[in-house]
Order: structure tokens, then sequence, then C-alpha cells
């Protein structure tokens, strides 16, 4: 055995020598060999229960061994320096262990644990930190939670405005959780504390940005997508001429400053970057610098938290966003793994008539999304925002509702994944019967009251407010005595409902819906 062993290292060496003698002979100034991605670090947590790739380059041709958990795995760098392998499925372990990559150098990967790892993704309201939320800074304090990894994708070093890794790996502490997403946060510690097992949460979420940002270029090349890829050809033609004019206007609002502060006063802000200017806008380039890298570290799921910035094209979000999801599966190649879409909050005024607003439209989409989308759910957020402040301050909550979809989803335990969500709508005479799957126990309303929110259209299109009756476990009646012929129904479809107050025994709120498919406010708006 003792002679088997020698043989195979000497044979290890052998090979990996080659290697080495070749890329020298042919890339004479080649300074390292064997790399990996920063997603690939100390403190990283691995899923448990699947295939887990390490990947990396290395020489081409470079013998390549992979030792972790009892399990020693070898392949060899392709022609192109690339390298993939799969360890084999583990149970989750919270013990740290070192995880070890050998070809002509070796790399060492300490505190690595077995566990449940999720992205989180989207704009600012996944970004939110938690200073910047309820009580905050008393939970910042006392984060202290070993067993809950966290690993930050940081957009200055994805778009190269600042130098260092893409990220790293973290216990949850005070310091780590400052600049962590609150959302993702409140979610990774109920889950966490629920498993008892090693949970890692990687945040990529960029503030200001659109779906189609985080979307593979040739996933948008259909003519419902490509005035997207338009845009970035008009923006490049202008980004000379903008350039120029940008930092004329920065230089004279820097001399008005200078006056309004030397006389007591504020200054307005800075006039705002232009949209051609911003390289977070076009098409693929948040995917290509923040999901591209992560690629394919292995994961339970991901938590998308985005459309604010594409309300006004809130119909062709219908189709961007179940795209995008797709592009990320396919490029993940593990699957259609679970994908939870947070619906957008009531936000703005309350309005006493029924609104045809395009916010409305953005979160019906998001419905139709989850309700279409393969292993997709719908987390609602419709009483937990506030209307004059997008960035609201309510994350406990939302990531409570995230963790109870994943619970009952994901993870198959007997509790409901939220408050009911609409299927279906039968017109009988001059009333409207709507039908709801998650009904739970039974249909119920969080005041006892009436079911309220309801707008009802007849042939004219034109809505009206409309009485509702619960009239068994899944079904509520609606109608309205303006309305004598109805087709259609809408519920908590204004931008900022007052109180729907549907829900089942969960308590969390049913979901906003319509039964028409009339064109909105951003009807053919590309």
């Amino acid at each position: 055995m003792q002679h088997i062993k020698i043989k195979r290292t000497f044979s290890f060496i052998k090979r990996s020598l080659i290697a080495l003698l070749l890329f020298l002979l042919f890339h004479p100034m080649a300074n390292a060999f064997v790399k990996i991605p920063d997603v690939l670090s100390n403190g990283m947590i691995l899923q448990q229960h699947v295939k887990v790739p390490i990947w990396g380059t290395a020489l081409p041709g470079e013998a390549i061994e992979v030792s972790f958990n009892h399990q020693q795995k070898n392949t060899l760098a392709d022609i192109n320096g690339n390298w993939k392998i799969y360890l084999d499925p583990m149970d989750a372990n919270a013990t740290p262990q070192m995880l070890v990559i050998r070809g002509i150098n070796e790399i060492h990967i300490k505190d690595v644990q077995v566990g449940e790892v999720w992205l989180c993704t989207g704009q600012s309201n996944m970004q939110l930190i938690l200073s910047m939320t309820s009580k905050g800074d008393s939970v910042i304090a006392s984060a202290n939670y070993p067993m809950l990894h966290l690993f930050n994708v940081s957009r200055e070093n994805s778009f190269g405005h600042a130098r260092g890794p893409l990220g790293e790996w973290l216990p949850c502490t005070p310091a780590s959780i400052k600049e962590f997403s609150a959302a993702a946060y409140y979610f990774g510690l109920a889950l966490q504390q629920k498993l008892k097992v090693p949970v890692g949460i990687i945040n990529a979420s960029f503030g200001g940005s659109q779906a189609e940002a985080w979307t593979p270029k040739t996933y948008l090349e259909i003519p419902e997508l490509e005035p997207c890829i338009a845009r970035d050809t008009a923006w490049s033609k202008q980004r000379a001429t903008v350039q120029v004019s940008y930092r004329k206007q920065l230089e004279d609002w820097a001399v008005y400053a200078k006056k309004e502060r030397a006389a007591g006063r504020k200054p307005k802000e800075a006039p705002h970057q232009p949209e051609a200017l911003r390289d977070y806008r076009p098409t693929t380039s948040i995917y290509n610098a923040m999901i591209a890298p992560l690629i394919p570290y292995a994961i339970k799921g991901n938590f998308w938290y985005q459309g604010e910035n594409n309300e006004d094209r809130a119909e062709q979000y219908g189709t961007l966003l179940p795209v995008m999801i797709r592009s990320w599966r396919d490029n993940w190649n593990e699957g259609n793994f679970p994908f939870g879409i947070v619906q957008l909050p009531n936000y703005r005024d309350h309005k006493k008539e029924p609104e045809d607003g395009a916010w409305s439209h953005l979160r019906d989409a998001q419905r139709w999304a989850a309700d279409t989308v393969k292993n997709a759910g719908l987390i609602v957020t419709i009483d937990i925002g506030e209307a004059h402040n997008i960035h609201y301050h309510d994350k406990y909550d939302l990531g409570r509702r995230m963790f109870q979809w994943a619970l009952s989803h994901v993870y198959k335990f007997p509790v409901l994944p939220s408050g009911p969500m609409f299927e279906k709508a039968e017109i009988n005479k001059a009333t409207i019967i709507a039908s709801f799957n998650v009904a739970g126990n039974g249909l119920r309303t969080k005041d006892g009251k009436a079911p309220q929110c309801f707008a009802i259209a007849g042939e004219n299109h034109q809505w009206h407010w409309a009485k509702a009756k619960i009239i068994n476990k899944n079904q509520i009646v609606v109608w309205s005595e303006d309305v004598k012929k109805p087709i259609a129904i809408r519920y908590a479809f204004n931008n900022n409902p007052i109180d729907p107050n549907i829900t089942n025994d969960s308590g969390l709120p049913a979901a906003p819906f319509r039964t028409d498919n009339w064109p909105g406010p951003t009807h053919g708006k590309r």
C-alpha cells in the first residue's frame, strides 16, 4: 500500500511539473498558478445534501487535487486553464474544517462549514442596512451568531471603483453586520435558529438598479426586451458629450455650494449623475459584475427584491422577470432552484377612488411571475410599507415573511407559506366569486369586518368600489350596485390601499391581484 501511495504521489508531481514546464515555455511572464474565485474563501458555508462545485484556474493541463471532509477529488485544468470538481453531497457540519487545493501551489481555505446557503439580491430595499431600519442599532449591538456567516458582494470592488476582493465570508458580529442587508440578516438568522445548522447568506444588491442590468444580454434578444439593449447603444453614443456637460454642472455646483455655505445656508444637493454615465445601468452590467463571479457556487435558493426602477415599464416587467430568472437558473445549471419574489409594498398617498397606477401593475407582474415560474413564490408586503418612504423601516417583518415562505415551500415544514393567494374568478350573474389557494383553515379578515379594498368593473372598464363577503373556506363573493354586469375585479390594487384586510390563519396579508388583463398605464412602453 505504501508503494502504491508513493507511486501516485510521484505521478501527481510529475504531471504538475510537466504542466509547469509547458506553461513557462509558452508563457514566460506567468506569475501565478492555481487561482480560485473570491467566494471560495475562509469562513465559507457549503450547501448540504448536493454536489458542491469547487473551481478555478491553473496552468493548462495542471493536475488539481481538492481535499475536504475525508474526500479527495482530482482533475486536470483544460486547455484554457479552467478546472472544476464536485465534492460529494455532505450532511450539515458546524465543525470548522480545512479545504485544501493542490496544484503546483497550495491553497488552504480555513473555517469551512456545511449547512444552508441562500442568495439575496435586488435593489435598495434589499441593500438597506440595519442601522437604517427600525431598532437597527440595538439589533447590531447584539448580533453575535457564529453559525450565521455573511458574504457581502462589494459594489465598489465589483465595478472596479475600489481595489479588493469581491467580498469575504465573515461570521455574524456587530462589526460584520453593519453594512449587510437587514432583510437578508433577519431571514438568515431565523433560518439558522430554526434549522440549527450553519447558514451562509450572500448579499448581492445594488440600489437604483433595473432588472435588465441583472440579465445576460443574450436573453434580452427578443422583441419585447430588445429596447433595453437599444438604450445601451444610445447611452454609448451620448457618453462623451454627457460627460463634458456633467463635469461642467459639478464645477458650477461647487462654486454655488461654496457661496451658500459662506452665507450660512445649506446648498441644494449636487446634480445627479446622468444615466448614460452610470456603469450599473446598461444591460448585463450587474449580472457580469456581481452574479457571474458567484456562479456556480452551490446555493439552496434566492430571494429577489427589485422592481421600483422598472415601474415605468411595468408591462414589460411581466416578460423581463421570468426571463431573468431563467437566465440565472440556466447559468447555475442546478435546476429550478427556489426563487422568492418580494412584492412591492404599499407606497404613496391613499386615494379615495380606485387607481390604475404603474406601481400596482408592477406589483401584479411580480405576482404573475410567482404564479407561472416553476418553484417561485411571492412574499407580500402590502401592509408594511410607508406612504412617503420608499425605503420603509420594517425589514424585520419582511425577513420573517421570507423565512416563512422558505420554511413551508422549501423545507416542507407544516406551516402556511403566506397569506391567501388568488386562484381564479367566476362570474355569477351580478357578482364575481373569487377563489383562493393557501387558504389554510379558512379565509378571514384581520379586523373581523367584511373584506374591503375590492374594486369591480363592467364592460366599460370603469372601476367602482365593491362590497365583498366570505362565503366559504376559500371563496369570496364580490358585487356592486353600480355594476350590473361585472366582468373583472381587483383587490388592493391602489398604490397604497386603505387597510386591505383579507388573511388566513397565518395572519399574513392576501396578495393584491387583478382578474383582468387590460392594458395599463405603461402599455407599450419598452
